[in-house]
C-alpha cells in the first residue's frame, strides 16, 4: 500500500513539536506492514540544504500566484516530496513565524499551497507513483481532504489526525475566494466556521476518518470543555473517530545506546543515571546533592500549565527539591522562570530555547519530569521519561491519563506504578503531587522500582502502527 503523508514538519529535518516526532518515525514503522510512506513537506530553507540529490517530479507556474515544484528526495529513511515554494518557505525564522516569534501574515495561504499540491499529487500522482490513501496532519495539512473532496480525488482515501485541536488555523472569510474552491465547498458542511474560513473544520467534516494522538484525548475532544468549538462536529462523526496513541523512536530514545548522555545506563543499571545527573546539575548551576532534581522540558504555556509550576517553585524549593527548565514560550512565562532562577540560585536553573542533546541529558539524569498540562493531546515527554527512568508527575488528561499509572499505595505495593498522576488540573493538586513525589523519591526501594517499571513499559510504535496498518487498510477495502 502506498500512503501519501501530508505534515509541516518532520523530525529530524524541521520540528517544533511532536507532530514531527510522528511525521518522522510512523513511516518506518509502518514499512513493518508492507505499508510504504511518502511524505510531502515544505521547502523551508534548513531543511532544502539537507536533501543532496533531489529531481523535480511536479511543477507549477503559478501555485497561489508563485512558482514551485515538488522535489523527490530520500533523506536517512524519509522519502520525500518537498514543495520548493521560494515565495512561501524561503524565509528566516521557524515554520510559522518570523525570528521574533510574529505569525507569518499569510499562513493561510504557505500551508493552502502545501495542502493543494497534496490533493493534486492525490488525483494525478508524481513520476508513475500514486497514493492509495492520504494521511493530513493537524491545520496545515487538513485543507488537504477539503481540496479532494471537492476535486478529482474526492474518491481517494483520506484521513485527518488532530495533533492539537488549540491549533485550528482559523482565518477570514475574505480568503475563501482565493482559495480556488467551488462556491459549494463554503457552508457549515465545508470550510466555513463560525463566519469565517476554518482549514482543520474543513478537513474534519472532510475526511474519511480521524484519528487522535490518544484514546483519551479522542473522548474528551468530543465535549465542550476540550472540544474547542468542533466537539459537535467531532461528536457527530464519533464513528469515524479513533483515538490511536503515539509512539516513541526507540532507536532514538533508548538510554543503554544514547550518544548524547555522560553515561549510558539500563534498568538493570540504573547506578549509571548518576553521572547524568552531575552533568546535568553542572549544566545549570544547581547544587551537588542527592535532592529529588525535578525537570521541564516543554513549551512554556498557560496549555501546559507553566503558571501553575511558577506558583509551584517557591513550594517545591522549600521541600528541598530542584528544578531545570528548558523551553520557551511566553515571553512573561520565560521572565518568571529566569527569575526563580536567579531567586534560588543553586535550586532553580532555566535556559530558554530548545536544545535537542540537552533534553536527553535531562531524561536521564532528572529524577522526576514534571507535566502539570490543563490539556495534552498525547505527550511524549512523559514517555521519553518513562524510558529513562526519568518518573512522570503528570496532570490526569488526555495521553498523560493513558500513559502513566499512578503511585497509589496498591499500584506500589504491587510493582506497578510508574509515576504521580493527579487531578484536577490546578495549583492546589500540583502541590499535592510535588509533595508526593519528594515523599516517594525519600523511599529509595520504592523509587527504583517505579523507574524499572516505567522503563519495561513497551511505548514504542509496535502496537500503535498495527492500529494505522488496519485502518488505513480498512478505509481502502471501503473505497474499492
Amino acid at each position: 500500500m502506498q500512503i501519501l503523508s501530508v505534515a509541516s514538519e518532520i523530525y529530524p529535518l524541521i520540528k517544533t513539536g511532536g507532530l514531527a516526532d510522528v511525521a518522522g518515525a510512523l513511516p518506518e514503522a509502518l514499512a513493518g506492514h508492507d505499508i510504504a510512506v511518502r511524505t510531502l513537506v515544505p521547502g523551508y530553507p534548513s531543511l532544502l540544504s539537507r536533501l543532496g540529490k533531489a529531481k523535480a517530479v511536479r511543477c507549477y507556474d503559478a501555485l497561489f500566484g508563485a512558482p514551485a515544484a515538488v522535489l523527490a528526495a530520500k533523506v536517512g529513511g524519509l522519502d520525500l516530496l518537498v514543495l520548493d515554494a521560494p515565495d512561501f518557505f524561503a524565509r528566516e525564522g521557524g515554520p510559522y513565524g518570523d525570528l521574533g516569534g510574529r505569525d507569518w501574515g499569510d499562513n493561510w495561504k504557505r500551508f493552502a499551497a502545501l495542502s493543494r499540491v497534496g490533493a493534486d499529487i492525490a488525483a494525478e500522482g508524481v513520476k508513475g507513483w500514486q497514493p492509495d490513501l492520504v494521511h493530513a496532519h493537524d491545520w496545515q495539512g487538513a485543507m488537504t481532504a477539503a481540496y479532494m473532496r471537492f476535486g478529482p480525488a474526492h474518491a481517494v482515501p483520506k484521513v485527518v489526525t488532530i495533533h492539537n485541536l488549540a491549533f485550528q488555523g482559523r482565518f477570514g472569510a475574505d480568503i475563501f475566494a482565493h482559495l480556488g474552491l467551488p462556491p459549494e465547498a463554503w457552508g457549515v458542511d465545508g470550510v466555513e466556521y463560525y463566519g469565517g474560513t476554518g482549514f482543520l473544520k474543513a478537513g474534519l467534516v472532510s475526511a474519511d476518518a480521524i484519528t487522535t494522538v490518544s484514546p483519551t484525548y479522542a473522548d474528551e475532544i468530543r465535549s465542550p470543555i476540550h472540544g474547542m468549538g468542533l466537539d459537535g462536529l467531532i461528536d457527530g462523526r464519533a464513528d469515524r473517530l479513533h483515538g490511536i496513541l503515539n509512539g516513541v523512536d526507540t532507536a532514538i530514545w533508548d538510554p543503554a545506546a544514547d550518544p548524547l548522555l555522560a553515561r549510558r545506563y539500563s534498568a538493570r543499571a540504573l547506578s549509571g543515571r548518576s553521572a547524568n545527573r552531575r552533568a546535568l546539575e553542572a549544566r545549570f548551576g544547581l547544587d551537588r546533592d542527592d535532592a529529588p532534581l525535578f525537570i521541564i522540558v516543554s513549551r512554556l504555556t498557560w496549555q501546559k500549565g507553566m503558571d501553575m509550576v511558577m506558583d509551584a517553585v517557591d513550594h517545591l524549593v522549600g521541600l528541598g527539591g530542584k528544578l531545570a527548565v528548558l523551553g520557551s514560550g511566553d515571553h512573561p512565562l520565560e521572565g518568571a522562570f529566569l527569575a526563580a532562577a536567579d531567586r534560588h540560585r543553586g535550586r532553580v536553573g532555566a535556559q530558554i530555547g530548545y536544545d535537542e542533546p540537552l533534553s536527553h541529558l535531562m531524561q536521564a539524569g532528572g529524577d522526576a519530569i514534571l507535566i502539570p498540562s490543563r490539556f495534552e493531546p498525547c505527550g511524549l515527554t512523559q514517555l521519553y521519561g518513562l524510558r529513562y527512568g526519568c518518573v512522570p508527575v503528570v496532570a490526569r488528561v488526555g495521553g498523560l491519563a493513558d500513559t502513566v499509572i499512578d503511585a497509589n499505595e496498591a499500584a506500589v505495593a504491587a510493582g506497578a506504578a510508574t509515576g504521580v498522576v493527579f487531578a484536577p488540573s490546578d495549583p492546589l493538586a500540583l502541590h499535592g503531587a510535588i509533595a508526593r513525589t519528594v515523599r516517594l523519591h525519600a523511599s529509595k526501594p520504592d523509587w527504583q522500582a517505579m523507574q524499572r517499571a516505567g522503563m519495561r513499559a513497551d511505548f514504542s510504535w509496535t502496537h500503535s502502527a498495527a492500529r494505522y496498518a488496519e485502518l488505513f487498510r480498512a478505509l481502502v477495502q471501503e473505497a474499492a
